[in-house]
């Protein structure tokens, strides 16, 4: 098998069996939605500055903090984000500062993204902008290509539930997934690695016959886990064209098979995957 079977998809672990999947996992920010793009560097900012009010904090360069605050948020990417508040309170502890509980970061984070990303949700309410802005290129027409394969497709993010039902529906794509998982105020209840393992065992699956497709570790290395394919979407969200050398590079090291940019290539990464 050549290395790319399409220019834009790079074929990374040869030794896959493809072709026999039947079921899809997706991941939502950044994978096939941007209605959240630059949540990173609102969480980054938030936290450093939350840092550099700890005793020790004050003695480290912003720079310092930056890098070791985007570090963890970038391996805990994909996992609810109450886990990477959970991270933030022993910083601040292990800084001799005192943590507020993670939930109280949590809503401080939410109330400053929903500032970054408040007009787009009303745009999309009104209807003044076409869903099409903040999908993740061709993401609505690969979603529809499965639909006529009649794979079954599911939904699981780290972002809140209830948010991700709401966006979901005002980008249009609400129909095309048999199953939404997102994070619950009890934490305990929720995880990819159960939405991923329970898929797999409770509908019998060999691991080619499940694949996954998602911007961040954790749903690549659930899906390596119970032998599935794991397809890494390194979306240029800024751009939203080509790929993200930096997600690339962070998706290969978590174990991905395959990488694509966007879904621009949709129909021969149907054809590729999918029975």
């Amino acid at each position: 098998m050549r290395s790319r079977v399409d220019p834009a998809i790079e074929i990374v672990n040869k030794s896959v069996a493809f072709g026999h999947a039947r079921y899809a996992l997706f991941d939502f920010d950044g994978t096939l939605s941007l209605i959240r793009s630059g949540w990173q560097k609102i969480m980054t900012s938030m936290m450093v500055e939350v840092l550099k009010c700890t005793p020790l904090g004050q003695l480290e360069a912003v720079e310092t903090l930056e890098a070791e605050v985007v570090a963890y948020i970038t391996r805990l990417t994909g996992r609810q984000t109450i886990y990477q508040m959970i991270r933030l309170c022993e910083e601040v502890n292990k800084r001799k500062g005192e943590s507020l509980p993670p939930l109280e970061y949590k809503r401080d984070y939410h109330a400053r993204l929903t500032e970054l990303i408040g007009n787009r949700i009303v745009s999309l309410q009104d209807r003044t902008v076409s869903p099409e802005k903040f999908l993740v290129p061709f993401a609505y027409q690969f979603l529809a290509s499965l639909h006529n394969l009649e794979a079954k497709c599911f939904l699981a993010s780290g972002t809140d539930e209830v948010f991700v039902e709401e966006e979901v529906r005002l980008l249009g794509i609400r129909d095309f997934f048999f199953g939404i998982y997102g994070a619950l105020d009890d934490w305990t209840q929720f995880s990819k690695r159960k939405v991923i393992r329970n898929l797999v065992i409770e509908n019998g699956l060999r691991g080619e016959e499940f694949v996954s497709f998602g911007d961040g570790f954790v749903e690549i290395e659930e899906t390596k886990a119970v032998g599935g394919i794991a397809v890494g979407v390194a979306s240029d969200e800024l751009n939203r064209c080509g790929i993200d050398p930096w997600k690339r590079k962070r998706l290969i090291e978590a174990g991905a098979d395959v990488i694509i940019p966007d879904f621009s290539c949709y129909e021969q990464l149907s054809a590729l995957l999918f029975v």
